[in-house]
C-alpha cells in the first residue's frame, strides 16, 4: 500500500496577497479522496522531529534563532513570509514525514509527502519559502542509521535546489542532481554534483528529452539506495514565478518516466511535492495529483 504524509496546517495564515498557496496542502488529499485515487488508510500524520535529528543538518545558533523569534527582518525577507511558531512546529511534522516516507518506499517501492520538497533551506538558514530542508534532514538521518549508504536526490522543481547543493557539497554518500530554469531564482546557484539549466520557455518535448538522456545513466552510475524526488510543478507554462512551459501532460510525463526508472531499477523513491504557483489554484492541484495517480498506476 502506498502511504502518504499529511501534515495539517494548522492556522497559519500568510500576509494576503501573498503568492504562497497554503491550500494547496488541504485540497490535494480532498480531491485524491474524492476521485478515489487514494483511501484514507493511506495516509498518516507524522510526528515532529526532536532538536537532536534537525542538528544533524541545521546549525544551533539557527535552531535557536527559530526558537526565539522573531527573526532579523533580513533572514525573514530572504524566506520570504513571517516565520511564526505554527510554521516551524509544522516544518518539524513535514520533515519527520519525508523520513518516514523513505522508510515506507524501502518497504513498498513508494511513498509520498504532501508538502516538502524545502530545499532552499541551508544549513544556517533558510530561504525561499523553506525553513527546514526536508530532504537534507532525512537523508542526514538515514546515513547516521547506516540504513542506507547512497542517496541520489533528483530534484525536478523549477527552481535549483541550492540549500541542498550546499549540505551535501562535501559528503559523497548523497549524490544531488537539480534540473531547473537556468534564469531564474537563486541567482546565484549554488554547485549541485550535477546540474542542469534550461532556457526560458523550455516545453515538453526539449525537457523531456534532457531528463531522459540523464536520468537512466545516473542511476546507474550512482547506484544508490534510495532516491528522494521533488517533483514540483513550478515547470508549468501557467506557474507565476516558473519560466518553463511545460503542459500538464508533460508534467505528468515527466512524473512517469521518474517512477518507471525507479520502479525498473528496483529503487525505493520517496517524494517531496515541492513548488507550484499557477494563477489559478485548480491547474497546481492537477498537476500536484497527477503526481499520485502516476505512482498509483506503477506501485498498486
Amino acid at each position: 500500500m502506498i502511504k502518504i504524509a499529511f501534515s495539517p496546517v494548522y492556522k497559519y495564515h500568510l500576509p494576503k496577497g501573498h503568492r504562497f498557496p497554503m491550500e494547496k496542502y488541504e485540497l490535494l488529499p480532498q480531491q485524491l479522496l474524492l476521485e478515489g485515487t487514494v483511501f484514507e488508510d493511506q495516509f498518516f500524520h507524522p510526528k515532529q522531529l526532536t532538536d537532536e535529528m534537525i542538528l544533524k543538518t541545521h546549525s544551533e545558533e539557527y535552531l535557536n534563532k527559530l526558537y526565539n523569534l522573531p527573526l532579523p527582518r533580513k533572514e525573514e525577507r530572504a524566506i520570504g513570509f513571517p516565520v511564526h511558531k505554527s510554521l516551524i512546529e509544522r516544518g518539524k511534522h513535514i520533515s519527520h514525514g519525508t523520513l518516514d516516507c523513505a522508510y515506507y518506499a524501502m518497504e513498498n517501492g513508494v511513498a509520498l509527502n504532501v508538502a516538502g520538497g524545502t530545499h532552499h533551506a541551508f544549513r544556517d538558514r533558510g530561504e525561499g519559502f523553506c525553513v527546514f530542508n526536508d530532504f537534507a534532514i532525512a537523508a542526514n538521518i538515514l546515513l547516521d542509521r547506516k540504513d542506507v549508504s547512497k542517496i541520489l536526490i533528483v530534484d525536478l522543481d523549477v527552481h535549483q535546489g541550492n540549500g541542498t547543493a550546499s549540505i551535501f557539497k562535501d559528503d559523497d554518500r548523497v549524490f544531488t542532481f537539480s534540473m531547473h530554469g537556468a534564469k531564474n531564482y537563486p541567482v546565484r546557484k549554488e554547485t549541485s554534483d550535477l546540474d542542469c539549466g534550461l532556457p526560458d520557455g523550455c516545453e515538453d518535448e526539449e525537457y523531456l528529452t534532457e531528463l531522459k538522456s540523464i536520468l537512466p545513466s545516473l542511476i546507474q552510475k550512482v547506484d544508490p539506495d534510495l532516491m528522494m524526488y521533488l517533483s514540483g510543478v513550478d515547470v508549468l507554462a501557467s506557474d507565476k514565478l516558473g519560466r518553463l512551459s511545460l503542459s500538464l501532460e508533460g508534467c505528468k510525463a515527466r512524473d512517469r518516466f521518474v517512477f518507471e526508472a525507479c520502479e525498473r531499477s528496483k529503487i525505493p523513491v520517496a517524494v517531496s511535492m515541492g513548488g507550484g504557483y499557477s494563477e489559478k489554484l485548480s491547474d497546481i492541484i492537477e498537476a500536484h495529483a497527477n503526481t499520485y495517480r502516476v505512482a498509483t498506476e506503477i506501485y498498486d
